[in-house]
């Protein structure tokens, strides 16, 4: 995970508002949302038992990161953001049978939720 990841995830979990670069955290106190933005685009509202995913209308490998270091952070192990074929899909874990870990794989939709 890159250093500017790490210290979105961290202003997250300190409720603060961040800025570095091309990142942003805005934590809303009102509503106890973190708004994460990558070049001003919205790419994901986080609170204390969901997180809503956004492209902020571009599909990018930055944004690709982001999504995903939110995802290792405040998702099940192994959710998460992938693309094949220039396509987007979203790694989404369903269960376990036998103790195996099992996932369903959704195209991405902006305003995917994680709960």
């Amino acid at each position: 995970m890159r250093k500017i990841e790490s210290q979105m995830i961290a202003a997250i979990h300190n409720n603060q508002n961040w800025s570095n670069s091309n990142t942003t955290v805005h934590f809303n106190e009102e509503s106890n949302i973190s708004i994460v933005r990558l070049h001003g685009n919205k790419i994901a509202e986080v609170t204390d038992d969901s997180m809503t995913i956004f492209d902020g209308g571009w599909q990018t490998t930055t944004t690709k990161s982001r999504l995903n270091a939110l995802c290792s952070e405040f998702c099940i192990t192994g959710e998460g953001v992938f693309q094949k074929n220039f396509q987007w899909y979203v790694r989404l874990f369903v269960g376990a049978i036998n103790g195996k870990q099992v996932y369903k794989t959704e195209e991405f939709t902006s305003g995917f939720v994680f709960a």
